[in-house]
């Protein structure tokens, strides 16, 4: 059975990890390509884009793909458009893996924003040092707020242009740990955090961190992303994938 999964998270590779130890699927594994050095993966991979709906349909079609699973960021909206619209098209069924978001705790002092311009925006005039960890291609945002010192953490070096004047680069990937995250906010004298509502696990340890130094975070909300048909994991994407194999009850 040749399935696709569209990737780029914790979950994907969970998933990939499953699919390449079952004889009964032959998996793809497709990459955007932000990340120029991507974890190796033990299936086959495409990096890039598809073009568009049309070009994701004609993929399908070439491929004889039985089945999608959707397992990029919450933040990838575009390509889960794309993928539900593709789908339909094609009449392949499309799983997707929807990643919980983090839920504001009381003690959390959080202030909810639309996009990374608006976090930008309600940093303020007075000075601040501030830790972005939301990737390298929103950095940019913050170039109309000059006075503020920025961290940035990332998986790899920004590629744009023009980013804020004062701003250092932290190359790291995750998972982290509250203690190192507590370090590296108090030794950085942060005075607020700036975020992407991601979920998971392997950065929340920064929100705790934060709430245990009484750190403010501005947040960054999820923007609206289509979904096929629901899973809450890896393991759950497997089943339903089984439940559609040939020779299962519900194979097609």
């Amino acid at each position: 059975m040749r399935v696709l999964v569209l990737g780029g998270t914790t979950e994907a590779s969970a998933l990939a990890k499953l699919l390449a130890g079952d004889a009964r699927f032959k998996a793809t594994l497709s990459l955007a390509g932000r990340t120029l050095d991507p974890k190796p993966q033990p299936l086959a991979m495409r990096v890039g884009g598809f073009g568009g709906v049309e070009g994701l349909v004609r993929w399908l079609h070439d491929e004889k793909a039985a089945a999608v699973i959707d397992a990029t960021h919450p933040y990838a909206a575009q390509m889960s458009t794309n993928a539900v619209a593709a789908c339909a098209q094609a009449a392949v069924p499309l799983g997707s893996i929807v990643r919980p978001p983090w839920r504001q705790h009381e003690d959390d002092r959080w202030r909810i924003v639309p996009s990374a311009a608006a976090a930008a925006a309600t940093l303020g005039r007075a000075p601040l040092r501030v830790f972005l960890s939301l990737g390298r291609q929103d950095l940019h945002a913050f170039i109309g707020a000059p006075q503020h010192r920025y961290i940035a953490r990332t998986i790899e070096a920004p590629d744009q242009v023009a980013l804020p004047p004062n701003i250092r680069i932290l190359q790291a990937r995750g998972p982290f740990d509250r203690d190192s995250e507590a370090k590296l906010l108090s030794d950085e004298e942060i005075d607020v955090i700036v975020s992407k509502n991601s979920g998971g696990a392997a950065t929340y340890a920064k929100i705790e961190a934060a709430r245990e130094l009484e750190i403010p975070v501005v947040m960054i909300a999820r923007p609206d992303k289509p979904a096929g048909h629901v899973l809450a994991s890896a393991g759950e994407a497997i089943a339903w994938l089984h439940g559609r194999a040939p020779g299962s009850p519900r194979g097609v």
